[in-house]
């Protein structure tokens, strides 16, 4: 596809995408991920023709002028959305298919010093959230969204909805996931989580030794109770005996 053909392919797919965008004057004037996205079509260019060097200086230009900052060596797919744009990062190595939407403050990055393959992969029609960050060689797949604020550090399947910090699965194939193991959301505090949930079943355990003891104990005590209460009507029986016959004894009396 020719370069201006694919200018067109992206206006009219922002207005097919973005409610916001009522015009092509509006997208094309208006709306600076886009222009990152014309600008890196060109600095890839030059990238893969071995001008490296014009490369990023050109990619560098176009993140002054848009917030947006698209390493020439990214591999972006056709009609992506890069929405709003300001802080936008994709690294050297991230793959981005087609349909993608990125809101304003994605990083597609990586986790270190590796080499190679080090930024995440972006099937079709994945959509990110704002200030989510996509981290390491990763893969999210197709038709799958991420939540904004949401730090993903793992695959995301296809047909799945990622959220949190770091991301875990909430909804795939349009059904919801349940989490019954903490250590499943892979988050470092997840040990901690299996502690307690350990520690509060252990004491729920005791607790319920402890309510069958105090039954047994209540009743032991009413069962003294009752004897008690037995020898107290005995006494005041005797009392009574003594009271209306004085010369009766006890043991007669009773």
């Amino acid at each position: 596809m020719s370069f201006r053909a694919s200018v067109r392919e992206d206006i009219d797919s922002v207005l097919a995408r973005d409610p916001a965008a009522t015009s092509r004057a509006m997208v094309v004037l208006c709306y600076p991920g886009l222009w990152a996205v014309w600008v890196h079509r060109i600095s890839h260019r030059l990238w893969t023709a071995n001008w490296k060097l014009a490369a990023r200086v050109l990619s560098q230009m176009a993140r002054f002028c848009t917030g947006v900052e698209i390493h020439p060596g990214a591999e972006l797919g056709r009609r992506l959305l890069i929405d709003h744009g300001m802080g936008v990062v994709i690294g050297e190595t991230a793959i981005v298919g087609d349909d993608v939407t990125l809101y304003q403050g994605v990083t597609l990055g990586g986790t270190g010093n590796e080499r190679g393959k080090r930024h995440p992969t972006l099937r079709d029609r994945v959509f990110v959230g704002n200030n989510a960050n996509i981290l390491g060689n990763i893969t999210v797949g197709e038709n799958s969204r991420v939540g904004a604020g949401s730090v993903v550090l793992q695959d995301v399947p296809p047909d799945s909805t990622a959220v949190g910090v770091p991301a875990h699965v909430i909804y795939q194939d349009g059904k919801r996931v349940l989490i019954t193991d903490p250590a499943q959301i892979k988050d470092p505090l997840s040990g901690v989580i299996k502690s307690l949930a350990e520690e509060v079943k252990r004491l729920r355990a005791r607790v319920d030794c402890l309510d069958g003891q105090l039954e047994q104990t209540a009743r032991e005590l009413d069962s003294v109770r009752s004897l008690a209460t037995e020898e107290e009507e005995r006494e005041q029986y005797r009392s009574e005996l003594s009271a209306s016959n004085p010369y009766v004894s006890m043991g007669e009396g009773i």
